[in-house]
């Protein structure tokens, strides 16, 4: 079904804001190194999807993780929405002129000592995309509705810095949508208001 663009906006943050954070569990509270990425919603004719990526299985942080597009601030990156952009260009050859900047998440704060911007945009296909093979393995893209429905939503627990964790995952085909990229779409999807019914979503369930 079509996008509700007006609903969607209405939901995120205009700007980031340094009050309006969600901490994973097991966050770290000092010496967080800042990062932003891209929530890329494409948007389809018959339907609204987001492009995801499979990181390669040799990189320092997340290998082989399934991940939005972005990475770390550099020292001479302007904002948070030039971050993101200038990653996705670097992984997957996506030009910043074909991404329209919708809004903000609130910043998301990992176990692995993270602090991450999410800035939300609009892709409109078509688009050529370049990966780059040293980051990036895969790209595939993920219905918006089912991202978003409560019912995809997993709790799992696992042991990490010898202290139980709890994380959202979400299984898509032969991919695992978990950890950090799963707790930024459940962000969006609590925002948008969708936990208390799974039929009420800016696209059909």
């Amino acid at each position: 079904m079509r996008l509700d663009l007006q609903r969607l906006k209405a939901s995120l943050l205009l700007q980031p804001l340094a009050s309006d954070f969600v901490e994973e569990d097991g966050a770290l509270s000092q010496a967080l190194t800042p990062a932003a990425v891209l929530f890329p919603i494409v948007r389809h004719p018959a339907r609204a999807t987001v492009l995801l990526t499979q990181r390669t299985a040799h990189l320092r942080d997340h290998a082989g993780q399934v991940s939005f597009p972005g990475g770390r601030v550099e020292a001479d990156d302007l904002s948070p929405v030039y971050t993101a952009l200038r990653e996705t260009e670097e992984e997957i050859g996506l030009p910043r002129e074909r991404i329209e900047i919708l809004g903000f998440l609130p910043e998301y704060r990992t176990g692995t000592g993270f602090r991450v911007t999410p800035v939300v945009a609009l892709i409109e296909p078509p688009f050529d995309l370049r990966l780059d093979p040293l980051e990036v393995a895969e790209v595939f893209e993920v219905p918006l509705a089912f991202l978003l429905d409560p019912a995809n939503h997993q709790q799992r627990e696992m042991f990490y810095r010898g202290a139980l964790r709890r994380y959202y995952a979400m299984p898509y085909g032969d991919h695992l949508i978990w950890g950090a990229t799963a707790g930024m779409i459940r962000s969006l999807s609590e925002r948008l208001g969708l936990q208390a019914s799974a039929r009420c979503g800016i696209v059909e369930l």
